[in-house]
């Protein structure tokens, strides 16, 4: 490309990305002193996490925007709270640069010490709430964690970690002498706080862990305009709309969106551990125009209702957007069908950041889909060697973005190809959607053919009785491997297993029928509800 065909791209990006948070109303008129006072404060600070506290809270400082089962709080209590934490930390000798672990729930608590590290110059790790007291300090050594905020229910964990310099308790009641009370950090001064780092704190954001052990994926505090851009042109949300976020946190997903909520001014709605029934009871209270969460999530909302059997119909947000995994089954349409023609799916991972994202007319058409790149996203399909495949053809897939990671805190990477980075997936595109196929670690070689167990799991999680499936590559005397499918059925609806075996049959090639059907209670999953096919047994 010319210098000048270059700088014509760059300008119509520009100009895509203004277009598109304008229409959200994150720009727009605002008062002269507000306006003034909003720039200086993104020129002092830079763009992160602080930062978009502080100009939110100079556009609507009376806005609430924390609800949890503590109350509300608004932008300008947040943002003083914040700025006393980070007073805090400093007093008690953190130092920019040092980094604080976070081991809490969705709430104040995780919000708080979030904000106030980042504003104090610290990295911020997130840890997940599942991790056992060995995987946290395996995660303390590997990312020089100096200080650790916990919930009180993890008091067990915190108190036998080596390497800790600072341990901050959440919470209502205060902890005696043996843990700093962060609510004493943030009911104490707001000194003023340090200049700003040179390079922005990052957020370590640690993967789910489904294949092996969580590695963290830095990246910086910065949020860029063309990354928020491409979300909200695919996931239209709009300033000063209230969301439920029953994503963890500490999930990417989840802190994607609570990151941009702060910047479209957003009130946050957070709820500790998830509950099917109490998140649909709290949709009908709060009435939210955005609830973020992942698959599973939906799944359980939709059996409760269904359990329930009420008629009434329940709070229909604006927009259900859900990442973190694939969709199973009919769960986009089961949802739509009650919730609302609402749904918006995100393919993407820790490392690659966003991927594509379908809407719900393209979940309607093909409940499986995983849509179109969002703008600034090339994805690319490539065989084992590296080369690019035929159209239609199943690959790997990459994907190049200037929201990818730059590598793991180990030091180690994913594979890349000139600047495209690995998804560990494989899949294909119909008419210009992405389907996403499997896991390219999961494909077994049964009598000489290839098979993804993600095709014989959307088709056995389409019948009747079944709520949920996991399909394993096990080793076949006859034909080198075989498939095992882990069935969850309805108590008395459940198919039986030759039920399930001749179904697959009917629609997929012999090869991809399961060799045995085995019936559980539940799938084991992770936090963020990937089932976790390690923990299956063949």
């Amino acid at each position: 490309m010319t210098p000048l065909g270059a700088l014509r791209g760059l300008v119509a990006d520009a100009g895509f990305d203004l277009s598109v948070l304008a229409r959200a109303g994150i720009l727009g008129p605002d008062r002269p002193d507000r306006a003034i006072r909003a720039v200086a404060a993104l020129v002092a600070g830079g763009q992160t996490l602080p930062t978009a506290l502080r100009v939110a809270t100079i556009k609507h400082p009376d806005r609430t925007m924390i609800e949890d089962r503590d109350g509300s709080l608004s932008y300008s209590e947040v943002d003083r709270r914040v700025t006393a934490i980070a007073s805090g930390l400093i007093a008690e000798g953190m130092r920019p640069g040092q980094s604080v672990a976070i081991l809490c729930r969705n709430g104040r608590g995780l919000v708080e010490a979030v904000l106030g590290g980042a504003r104090a110059g610290l990295d911020v790790v997130l840890l997940n709430t599942m991790f056992s007291g060995p995987q946290v300090q395996d995660v303390v050594e590997a990312e020089r964690v100096s200080a650790l905020v916990f919930d009180p229910e993890f008091e067990e964990i915190a108190a036998e970690l080596e390497g800790i310099e600072l341990s901050i308790v959440t919470g209502s009641d205060p902890p005696g002498d043996r843990f700093v009370w962060l609510e004493s950090l943030a009911s104490g001064p707001a000194s003023p706080e340090p200049p700003p780092r040179e390079d922005p704190p990052r957020f370590v954001i640690l993967t789910s862990g489904t294949t092996g052990r969580p590695r963290g994926a830095p990246r910086s505090t910065a949020s860029g305009l063309s990354g928020m851009a491409a979300l909200i042109d695919r996931i239209p949300r709009r300033a000063g709309e209230s969301v439920m976020i029953a994503s963890p946190l500490f999930h990417s997903w989840g802190f994607v969106n609570f990151a941009l909520s702060l910047t479209l001014g957003a009130t946050v709605i957070l709820d500790g551990r998830f509950d099917p029934g109490r998140t649909v009871e709290l949709l009908d209270t709060h009435r939210p125009e955005t609830l973020i969460a992942v698959p599973v999530m939906l799944q359980r909302m939709v059996e409760w209702a269904e359990a329930e059997g009420t008629t009434r119909q329940p709070h229909r947000p604006r927009i259900a957007s859900v990442s973190g995994s694939v969709l199973p089954g009919r769960l986009a349409t089961d949802w739509m069908d009650r919730f609302g023609e609402n749904l918006y799916s995100l393919y993407g991972s820790t490392e690659v950041a966003f991927v594509s994202v379908a809407g719900p007319s393209e979940l309607r058409a093909d409940p499986g889909t995983a849509g179109r790149p969002v703008r600034g996203t090339e994805v690319r399909l490539l065989d084992q060697e590296g080369r690019d495949v035929p159209p239609g053809e199943e690959g790997r897939i990459f994907v190049r973005n200037e929201m990818a990671f730059e590598g793991y805190s180990d030091g180690s990477d994913k594979e890349r190809v000139d600047g495209f980075v690995s998804t560990g997936d494989v899949g294909h595109f119909e008419g210009g959607l992405l389907r996403v196929d499997g896991r390219d670690d999961e494909m077994i070689v049964s009598g000489g053919e290839n098979v993804f167990p993600r095709e014989v799991e959307d088709e056995i999680a389409a019948m009747d009785g079944v709520v949920e499936v996991a399909v394993i590559g096990v080793d076949d005397d006859r034909f080198g491997q075989a498939l095992v499918a882990h069935v969850v059925g309805k108590p008395g609806e459940e198919p039986d297993s030759e039920e399930i075996r001749a179904h697959v049959r009917e629609r997929l090639a012999s090869f991809k029928v399961p060799r045995e059907v085995v019936f559980l209670d539940r799938l084991p999953r992770n936090e963020t509800g990937k089932v976790v096919k390690r923990h299956i047994g063949g």
